[in-house]
């Protein structure tokens, strides 16, 4: 499934035409053109190489999946790949991030986006909608708008993610066995999540920051404002993301520091409970010889030992609950 939107001279004109139409509309150089491809399959591509003289490396790129986030310059056109990133947090979320690619060719007059039908499109034409009066400056303003989407949904995902480790933070303190098991399994779950995070949103300080200074020149002095701020919020969100990756380190640290003292008072529970034990088998197996022994076979000697057994108990008792071992 294909989509195309006409701008001339800054004002939106057509949409949804049909690809035979792209020639026709480039002969007029007040127009820019972008065309927006769904799931492309090879016939797709063969159609575009022809109508904008693709390179086949970007084309390759832009085809295989899980290429890494880059911008390359080829003589016709330059070509960048991204990754929108959506965080399923919360009481219903596995603690999963869905990575999805994004690649765009940007020619003089025309980009050219390509993705899975996963990827929301429509957040990005709103942004367009919602800044139309920059519309004049063309490819550079359709590029940001795109990337800015795309930024601004790797910062929402990550301070989701960061609201859910500040909620795993705080039951680090539980004592019951099932949150125990849940902090265990999600702080490696939301560590792995992170990682794969990071793989996507790192370069794009990088992407970003050549596509301003590229050879081309694509951006002007009036899109360099827009892609400052742009470049700004890439470089919160990078940030972000290496506080983050701390923060799970802390938290996988805290984590086995309070295993470490649950265990400690754990064991002193026992020791305790095993000295005040040892209590009564001293006495019984004192009095259990056999040898006399004073009040032996007398009532006497039973009330001695029982007695000797529930004070020396007690005083255990008391003695390891004023230390706080029981």
């Amino acid at each position: 499934m294909a989509r195309t939107r006409l701008y001339r001279d800054g004002r939106l004109e057509a949409e949804d035409f049909p690809l035979d139409d792209i020639s026709e509309h480039l002969k007029d150089s007040a127009a820019v053109v972008w065309l927006d491809l769904t799931d492309p399959e090879q016939g797709d591509w063969d159609r575009v190489q022809e109508e904008f003289g693709l390179h086949r490396l970007a084309i390759e790129d832009a085809s295989s999946p899980h290429e890494r986030p880059k911008l390359l310059h080829y003589p016709q056109h330059m070509f960048f790949n991204a990754y929108s990133v959506r965080f399923n947090g919360g009481d219903d979320g596995d603690g999963n991030a869905e990575v999805h690619e994004v690649s765009a060719f940007l020619t003089d007059r025309a980009l050219i986006t390509a993705h899975g039908s996963d990827f929301d499109m429509d957040a990005v034409v709103e942004r367009w909608d919602a800044t139309s009066e920059l519309a004049g400056q063309g490819v550079p303003w359709l590029a940001h708008g795109l990337l800015d989407v795309i930024v601004d949904g790797q910062f929402d995902a990550v301070q989701q993610l960061d609201d859910e480790l500040e909620a795993l933070e705080d039951r680090l303190f539980e004592e019951s066995a099932p949150a125990i098991r849940e902090v265990q399994q999600r702080s490696f779950r939301l560590r792995k999540t992170l990682g794969r995070m990071r793989k996507v949103i790192m370069p794009m300080r990088e992407l970003v920051g050549a596509l301003m200074h590229s050879r081309e020149h694509l951006v002007d002095e009036e899109m360099v404002p827009y892609f400052q701020d742009l470049y700004d919020h890439v470089i919160r969100v990078t940030e972000f993301t290496e506080n983050l990756r701390d923060f799970t380190a802390t938290i996988l640290e805290s984590n086995l520091a309070v295993q470490g003292n649950r265990q400690n008072t754990i064991m002193k529970k026992v020791t305790s409970w095993a000295a005040i034990i040892a209590v009564p088998t001293a006495v019984t197996g004192y009095y259990g010889q056999n040898v006399p022994y004073p009040g032996s076979e007398k009532l006497s000697g039973f009330i001695t030992s029982a007695v000797l057994i529930v004070i020396l108990s007690v005083v255990l008792y008391v003695t390891f609950k004023r230390k706080d071992w029981l």
